[in-house]
């Protein structure tokens, strides 16, 4: 993850440029429903209760949690720490897959004061150690076995942790039930005068986001924070209580926690998919109305799409491309007249039809988070009936700080939608975007120096990130503030810009932009694999090894055909003069990515400076 993390995201606007930009209503204050998180559950019980509040797959089934069932495991985890010794302001943590277990520990230990400690499970043993001893947390909760031997030996040398408990059965370790065992015959009664002391302003979790350099920073976030997103956010989102919606992002990030929150808030039944590899056939099981996602994984679906259309022949491969073709040129409100839309009528029942098929059928919305979405992936999307509602956030902001409104049609392709309901927004004279309201962080834990370095004496929150508003009242991300970098001549060069677009060839998974300092800019590229292993087929090139097929000379002009196509949207000084091919692919479990799928910029350049280097000195 970035040092402050984009996540997510928002009605009313606090515009820096009131020159240029309409005059907008001030923000109003949120006419908050709830204002403990805590509260969620009760309030979906006396508005409409669920008979499947929360679902999973067990042993290839899925077993599913009404909303009393999910307010009795919570009570019953409340007793159970109380009875181990757990006080207001105790720190337990949190290391697991998505799953209801997940929920109930969280509601368990909020009830009683405790803060939640949610952690990566694929962080390294030394973050581990240090989040864990940084946070003094006293209990430990993890889902398997692999994790429980990770953990126990680190466990030995925090002071504080009195125990590891696991969701998954594990020989030799404690249950997670057990905690409900000791709770067995409490007086719920004091569970209830716990929660009458508890504000809305008080800490509820701490959040540690992985930085560039050093430790992770833990991002300390209060109820009133989170429910004033979630009350906010709800707007934005198109459904109904009694909707269904597929959860696969981690529980972990807040972008998906909030969301959580947000349906749960709703009424809306929440399914934890498998794991990623099953989300395809999850989709077509639960057929959800609404799922959030991260512009990767829509970018992989995509693909996924072309590479199969690909593979038609004749007529359907003909009517394929057709649509698709009209799909890239698609604009919001009519804007390309009767007969494109009389065409794209045409194009729906006949081939985007078999997409909305594939998400299950029944997709209102998709929310999209964490990195920008190419506006190509938008258009496409959306001329499908699919909408993807592009928002923007970080962790320290609750995480939403912007998001598309269908209802309104305020949705415009390359923006992140308007802000949010009760947060301000203004663009500082160097192009950052500031933000103020109830969603900013209480700030970063036992670490007064750093939330002063981001958030000012006059209460505005500094995201890092630049942006501006569009003519339409729109907020719009260019890019990382501390990522743009200059080249020697004195340029400045915006990589997430050209990253995005560059990403649009479908023979590159990812790519890094670079160059700081240097003469010109050049690019570290992971390959597409299964989509370069189908182009090498078709040009009858033996496909033998990752390592060896980016050494082919014909390989290696093919990508130079795609660099300079894409190459020429950009300014001479922007331009990739160089790249190298790289035989691996980037991912969460080696490191490159973050849990989001964002790059980790300084760990790439790290592992590949050799080759970096080489562009330069060849």
């Amino acid at each position: 993850m970035h040092k402050k993390e984009p996540c997510f995201g928002g009605v009313f606007l606090c515009f820096a440029n009131s020159a240029i930009l309409p005059e907008i209503e001030p923000p109003k204050a949120i006419n908050m429903t709830i204002e403990r998180l805590f509260d969620i559950p009760y309030h979906q019980k006396n508005t409409f209760p669920l008979k499947t509040a929360l679902a999973a797959k067990e042993n290839g089934k899925w077993v599913s949690y009404s909303t009393d069932d999910l307010i009795a495991e919570a009570n019953a985890l409340s007793l159970g720490l109380l009875a181990m010794g757990i006080e207001p302001g105790d720190k337990i943590a949190n290391i697991s897959n998505n799953r209801p277990e997940w929920n109930f520990l969280d509601y368990g230990m909020l009830q009683v004061g405790a803060v939640h400690v949610p952690i990566y499970p694929t962080i390294t043993d030394e973050d581990y150690n240090y989040i864990l001893n940084h946070a003094e947390v006293k209990y430990i909760f993890v889902s398997s076995k692999e994790l429980y031997d990770r953990i126990i030996k680190i466990a030995a040398e925090v002071p504080s942790v009195k125990g590891v408990y696991t969701f998954d059965k594990v020989a030799g370790a404690k249950h997670w039930t057990e905690v409900k065992e000791a709770g067995k015959g409490g007086d719920l009664s004091k569970v209830e005068e716990i929660k009458k002391g508890i504000k809305a302003d008080d800490l509820f979790t701490i959040i540690y986001t992985s930085g560039t350099t050093g430790f992770p920073k833990g991002v300390m976030l209060s109820h009133r924070n989170v429910a004033s997103n979630v009350v906010s956010s709800d707007k934005r989102v198109p459904i109904q209580p009694g909707d269904k919606s597929l959860s696969f992002l981690p529980l972990c990030h807040i972008y998906e926690r909030m969301l959580t929150y947000m349906m749960m808030y709703r009424s809306i039944s929440i399914h934890y998919a498998e794991s990623m590899e099953t989300i395809g056939d999850n989709l077509k099981e639960i057929k959800p109305e609404v799922f959030s996602a991260v512009p990767r994984l829509l970018e992989k679906v995509y693909d996924k799409i072309v590479s199969k259309g690909h593979d038609l022949t004749g007529v359907k491969k003909g009517l394929f491309f057709w649509a698709l073709n009209l799909g890239l040129r698609y604009e919001l409100r009519g804007k390309n007249g009767w007969w494109y839309e009389t065409q794209l009528k045409l194009a729906n029942k006949i081939i985007f039809s078999k997409w909305r098929e594939a998400l299950g059928g029944n997709v209102k919305a998709i929310v999209s988070g964490a990195a920008a979405l190419q506006p190509r992936l938008a258009r496409v999307f959306w001329s499908a009936n699919i909408p993807v509602l592009e928002g923007y956030g970080l962790t320290e902001t609750s995480p939403v700080i912007s998001v598309n409104y269908l209802e309104t049609l305020q949705v415009e392709f390359g923006s992140v939608g308007p802000v949010l309901e009760g947060v301000e927004v203004k663009i500082a004279d160097d192009g950052e975007i500031l933000c103020k309201g109830p969603n900013v962080m209480m700030g970063y834990y036992k670490r007064p120096e750093l939330t002063a370095e981001v958030i000012d004496a006059d209460g505005w929150f500094h995201t890092g990130d630049i942006g501006t508003f569009t003519a339409e009242g729109n907020l719009k991300i260019t890019d990382r503030k501390k990522e743009i970098f200059k080249t020697s001549g004195g340029k400045y060069i915006a990589p997430q810009v050209m990253e995005n677009k560059f990403k649009e060839s479908l023979l590159i998974e990812q790519l890094m932009v670079c160059g700081e300092g240097r003469n010109f800019p050049s690019a570290l590229i992971s390959p597409a694999w299964d989509n370069v292993k189908y182009w090498c087929e078709h040009h009858g090139i033996a496909f033998t090894n990752q390592a060896e097929i980016i050494k082919n000379p014909q390989v290696i002009e093919k990508f130079q055909h795609e660099i300079d196509h894409y190459n020429s949207g950009f300014g001479q000084w922007e331009k990739i003069k160089k790249f190298k091919l790289l035989p691996v692919s980037w991912s969460v479990e080696t490191g490159e990515l973050t849990a989001t799928m964002k790059l980790r910029r300084k760990v790439i350049m790290e592992k590949y400076r050799n080759e970096y280097e080489s562009m330069y000195s060849e």
